[in-house]
């Protein structure tokens, strides 16, 4: 099985780039949707805050992977020979990811602060913020958590600050790619 592993700043495009993959027919397993599933079960608002606090407690308890091993059944159990994994945030994840699928690659997705951020104002979902300071704070907590290691072991790097149809073509022209080596 080949495994894709998409990293990236929040609204870098990590989802668009999901959303071009599963047009083509490739699973997509969201590692944020674990985030979702143990902040929902502790109860508590899907909010920013409630959702790193989770994240980050899940880190600290049981290793900077926890969230990576928690999608590693997830993963196995779709019947594909190519599955793509959204939103890698650490190195550890990605270390453990390229230990379990000898055919793992990263793709790094890039953007602009400026564009991230009117992005986040767009979206309008429950743990999104709209803020410099709030979009400057979830950067330096994620960049915490490994994700500029995970960055540096990218395989492929997409840049996503020239608008959405360059993207689009951009990332569907590189899972091509992979899709063919599958």
């Amino acid at each position: 099985m080949k495994v894709i592993g998409v990293v990236g700043l929040p609204a870098s495009g990590k989802g668009e780039f999901s959303r071009v993959a599963r047009e083509m027919g490739i699973p997509i397993v969201v590692m944020g949707d674990v985030i979702r599933s143990e902040t929902e079960a502790a109860g508590l608002p899907l909010s920013d805050h409630n959702m790193g606090s989770t994240a980050s407690r899940l880190r600290e308890e049981e290793g900077m992977d926890a969230i990576a091993k928690r999608c590693i059944p997830v993963i196995e159990a779709r019947d594909s020979p190519l599955v793509l994994v959204d939103g890698i945030r650490g190195e550890a994840e990605v270390v453990l990811f390229r230990s379990r699928f000898p055919e793992f690659y990263v793709i790094g997705i890039d953007a602009p602060f400026n564009v991230r951020l009117e992005r986040l104002s767009a979206r309008g979902r429950s743990d999104d913020f709209v803020s410099e300071e709030e979009l400057v704070r979830r950067d330096r907590r994620e960049i915490g958590w490994g994700l500029g290691q995970a960055l540096a072991h990218a395989d492929y790097v997409l840049d996503n600050g020239d608008g959405l149809e360059k993207f689009a073509a951009d990332a569907r022209a590189l899972l091509e790619e992979l899709k063919g080596e599958a």
